[in-house]
């Protein structure tokens, strides 16, 4: 007979996500993705003006923040056709890249590095030793045995105080942890130093966008004016702080972060088969270098994998999209059974699920707030591992270069990639690919100001008289944790309707009517759990998605109240 176990909060994510699983002789053999939190985004634009949905829907979330403002502009500029300069597209792109980076290093070491890296353990590390393993990594200047001893003092006199914070409930000497202290040392000493570095790089978006989180966007290019002269502007000085943050995140992706994913990898080298999940992988793509309404420009290329052919390609249709409730709580017009286009789209929300206190979910019914997006009746998993897999068989020369190395250091076959540690390398090589792109499009922003192409806005479009009475647009971009899309439709100058379908939609969704699993349910079935009292392989394998339920979904239920909780840090 199985056992249930729940874990409720998962921690470490941004949002409210519940896990029940069931374990039989070990392995899950079934487990259940809830999305506890409901919001009302699409029923709060309705009725507004389209060119203010960016500043609304880019605060569904204090991580993914850019991103959506990005997705909603570009939404409004495909309904009413609007073009915006070559500048401003590079703006955009350099916002981009500096989210990725931040984003990505900030869920490793902060996130998710703490289901690998036991930081008790690193208190009998010898810093010596770890000074020499960082130093066959790297050339990361802060190695010596003395750095690494001020930071084991650190954590002794953190532990010894007896107020560990976040850390008391963490699941320390668990059988899952394989790391040598001297790499768990490692390991903390590098978190210290991200949480140092990563509010450094996301200054490129206060210099373009005025602040972060939330930095500001317009429809039709960016809010921003180019001067190098004029000290009111972005000018030469501020450019040359761009540059030199770059240069930073560069350094820091390439000898702390990379050089410790791969230090890591080889202790759960059996990772490497677990948590596979789905076969199917969609990526929307993005970082245009011809144009938004040029796909095949992307840095990040556009398709689909399907059944893990690592042969082809198959082009994506952004009319196969629909959206399915039967597990969810909310009602269609036109039955719960049917999936609706997003342009379609209803937010009619209906509870149905037990009242607290309750000790399981109704997964014979509906059991999440989150709806299930489909493509052609698939399942997709979307994020890193899809972006990179995409790249990958489209023959673009710098996806294979930096995964056939990464494949080649730790002599492992492509099919490893499929898995959580393979997700998690995935981001990892990814973060190294856009460090390396965000320098192209300085390099060409720096050539067009030369040039005199300094235009940040077209207004041709910006008199609401002069839209047509109805119209409707998608925005696809790439969110770090995978396809994102926000569906508009306009009519007589207002929003119709509007839908937001987004990562952890496609990742984190219930099953479908015809009882198909998404990505976070698939990857779990199979994964082994040592202790049902401490389910640390769980969180291992959900975190490897980067988990962001904020935005997937779409006001606190007055209802809710503490019902179980198992501690997940």
């Amino acid at each position: 007979m199985a056992n249930r176990i729940v874990v409720d909060p998962v921690t470490r994510i941004e949002g409210h996500l519940r896990i029940e699983a069931e374990v039989k002789d070990g392995k899950i053999v079934e487990a259940y993705s809830s999305g506890t939190m409901v919001r009302g985004l699409e029923i709060i634009l309705k009725g507004r003006d389209p060119r203010d949905a960016w500043a609304i829907t880019e605060r569904v979330c204090g991580v993914c923040t850019t991103v959506h403002a990005l997705a909603s502009i570009r939404a409004v500029e495909d309904a009413l056709k609007i073009k915006i300069p070559p500048s401003a597209e590079l703006v955009r792109n350099l916002m981009f890249c500096a989210q990725y980076m931040q984003d990505h290093v900030v869920h490793f070491y902060h996130l998710h590095a703490l289901d690998w890296v036991d930081v008790v353990s690193a208190l009998s590390a010898n810093p010596a030793e770890t000074s020499k393993i960082a130093r066959s990594i790297s050339p990361w200047p802060k190695s010596s045995p003395k750095y690494f001893g001020a930071i084991q003092d650190r954590v002794k006199k953190f532990v010894a105080s007896g107020q560990l914070g976040i850390f008391s409930n963490a699941y320390w000497g668990h059988p899952a942890y394989k790391l040598p202290p001297e790499i768990n040392l490692l390991g903390v000493a590098h978190y210290l130093e991200a949480l140092e570095w990563q509010k450094e790089i996301v200054k490129i978006h206060a210099i373009f966008g005025g602040k972060n989180p939330h930095p500001n966007y317009v429809v039709g290019g960016m809010p921003c004016s180019i001067n190098i002269e004029e000290v009111n502007s972005i000018n030469i000085e501020r450019l040359s702080h761009v540059k030199s943050l770059l240069q930073e995140a560069k350094t820091f992706v390439e000898q702390v972060y990379i050089p410790d994913v791969l230090a890591v990898a080889p202790y759960y080298t059996d990772w490497a088969a677990i948590g596979g999940g789905l076969s199917n992988y969609l990526s929307f793509g993005d970082l245009p270098t011809n144009g938004y309404n040029d796909p095949l420009s992307f840095k990040f290329p556009r398709g689909i994998i399907l059944d893990r052919n690592l042969n082809e390609v198959v082009e994506f249709d952004v009319n196969k999209v629909e959206e399915y409730i039967a597990r969810s709580w909310y009602t269609y017009g036109t039955g719960d059974n049917k999936g609706k286009h997003p342009w379609e789209g209803e937010t009619n929300l209906n509870y149905t699920g037990p009242q607290p206190p309750y000790e399981f979910l109704n997964v014979e019914g509906k059991y999440s707030w989150l709806k299930t997006p489909r493509w052609d009746g698939k399942p997709m998993e979307v994020g890193p591992l899809a972006r990179m897999l995409v790249g990958y068989v489209s023959g673009r020369e710098e996806f294979q270069e930096v995964v056939n190395g990464a494949l080649a250091k730790l002599n492992v076959p492509a099919t490893v990639l499929f898995s959580t540690l393979g997700r998690t390398a995935a981001r990892a090589l990814e973060t190294q690919l856009v460090s390396n792109w965000s320098f192209e499009f300085f390099d060409q922003l720096m050539a067009n100001i030369k040039n005199g192409e300094t235009r940040m806005f077209n207004n041709e479009k910006w008199d609401p008289t002069t839209w047509p009475a109805t119209a409707k647009g998608v925005g696809l971009t790439e969110a770090p944790r995978g396809a994102l899309s926000h569906y508009i439709n306009i009519k007589n100058q207002r929003i119709d309707n509007y839908q937001l379908v987004v990562p952890s939609t496609w990742n984190a969704s219930p099953k479908d009517p015809q009882g198909q699993r998404s990505a976070y349910e698939e990857a779990l079935v199979g994964t082994p759990v040592a202790n049902i009292e401490q389910p640390l392989e769980i969180i291992r394998t959900i975190h490897s998605f980067d988990p962001c339920l904020a935005c997937a979904v779409h006001l606190y239920d007055e209802n809710g109240s503490y019902v179980h909780q198992l501690n997940t840090f």
